[in-house]
C-alpha cells in the first residue's frame, strides 16, 4: 500500500502526516479519511480549486490530468508544474509527497 506523505501545514495538519492509502483512492479522500480537513468547495466534482495541491514526489505514478482538470487548474492560486487537484488524482504504486498551499483561491471559508 502506498504511502502518502503530507508536509505541515500551518493549519490542517501542523506537524505533516503519514498516511497509507489504497490504490485508485483520491489523495483528497485519503487526507479526509485521516483527519486532514482539505477544502472540496465543489464537493470533489472537478468544479473549482480549493483542494489543489503540489505532488512533490511521485507523480509520474499519478493517473493523467483530464481537461477538465487542467482547465479547473488554469485557476489555481500558486499554480506550479507539479500541482493537481487533490479529488482529481488518484494514488498509484509509488509513495508520494504531498504538499498543500497555504492559500486557495477560496478567499472565504466556512470553517473561518
Amino acid at each position: 500500500m502506498p504511502q502518502l506523505v503530507f508536509l505541515p501545514h500551518e493549519e490542517l495538519c501542523p506537524e505533516g502526516l503519514v498516511i497509507e492509502a489504497d490504490r485508485g483512492m483520491t489523495i483528497c479522500d485519503a487526507a479526509l479519511e485521516n483527519g486532514i480537513e482539505i477544502e472540496h468547495a465543489c464537493e470533489k466534482s472537478c468544479a473549482c480549486t480549493t483542494c489543489h495541491v503540489y505532488i512533490r514526489e511521485g507523480m509520474d505514478s499519478l493517473n493523467e490530468n483530464s481537461d477538465d482538470e487542467d482547465d479547473m487548474l488554469d485557476k489555481a492560486w500558486g499554480l506550479e508544474p507539479d500541482s493537481r487537484l487533490s479529488c482529481q488524482a488518484k494514488v498509484g504504486d509509488q509513495d508520494l509527497v504531498i504538499e498543500i498551499p497555504k492559500y486557495t483561491i477560496n478567499m472565504v471559508s466556512e470553517n473561518h
